[in-house]
């Protein structure tokens, strides 16, 4: 019986060697080999005040920013565009959409948690470019799982979000600010990850950090390649 025994050892060691092999595969496919899904957050740029207008247009400072949002984002691989009902939003990511030929998803501006659904639904792994409004920006990156954020200041339209999404793992969310300047901007960052400097990001003068096209692209591709 003793013999069995010893010739049953190896058997066993086999096994459980397979088990813990498969085991660690299984972990490696789904921690490890996730596709990131990319969402750039702004919120629409500067519009017209009309206080009796509940759904007044860009100023032409707005419609300047929206050509600068053309010029940064044109060139890093966005694949979905959305932007709420109102004129303002969709202006605001308009002149992308022209400039890459994509259809803006128009989503209801109250109604955070189906955009969030289509997003996680339709572009995973893809990059997706949203605007919305100063409450709706930071309810998007907590439906997303970044946490929480203040509401954008109403004199505030430069910042922007990159929340990186993938499965098993916590989400990130990096706080730039772009673009000209708004009046009223706040001084101090909030941020919940701010990159290393290795991904060439500077601190601006008022204490964020200025994005601009080539850092932002850069600022991605080091992303999803070390998985921060």
């Amino acid at each position: 019986m003793f013999k069995n025994r010893l010739r049953a050892k190896p058997w066993v060691v086999f096994l459980v060697a397979a088990g813990l092999l498969t085991g660690l595969i299984a972990v490696w496919y789904f921690m490890g080999n996730q596709p990131i899904t990319t969402v750039i957050l702004v919120r629409h740029a500067e519009k017209n005040i009309e206080p009796e207008n509940p759904n007044p247009a860009l100023s032409p400072a707005g419609l300047e920013r929206a050509q600068t949002l053309a010029h940064m984002l044109g060139g890093i691989g966005v694949t979905a565009i959305y932007a709420t009902q109102y004129t303002r939003t969709q202006s605001t990511v308009a002149p992308l959409a022209d400039r890459l030929g994509l259809k803006v998803n128009q989503t209801e501006a109250r109604n955070v948690a189906e955009l969030v659904r289509q997003i996680r639904t339709n572009d995973v792994g893809g990059v997706v470019f949203a605007a919305g409004h100063n409450n709706s920006v930071p309810e998007i990156i907590a439906a997303l799982g970044g946490g929480t954020f203040p509401t954008i200041p109403e004199s505030d339209y430069d910042n922007m979000f990159i929340v990186t999404v993938q499965r098993f793992r916590k989400t990130r969310v990096l706080k730039l600010k772009y673009g000209r300047t708004s009046a009223g901007a706040e001084s101090k960052p909030t941020a919940a990850f701010w990159p290393s400097n290795h991904l060439g990001f500077g601190p601006s003068n008022h204490g964020y950090m200025k994005a601009k096209r080539g850092q932002v692209v850069r600022y991605l591709k080091i992303f999803k390649q070390e998985g921060i």
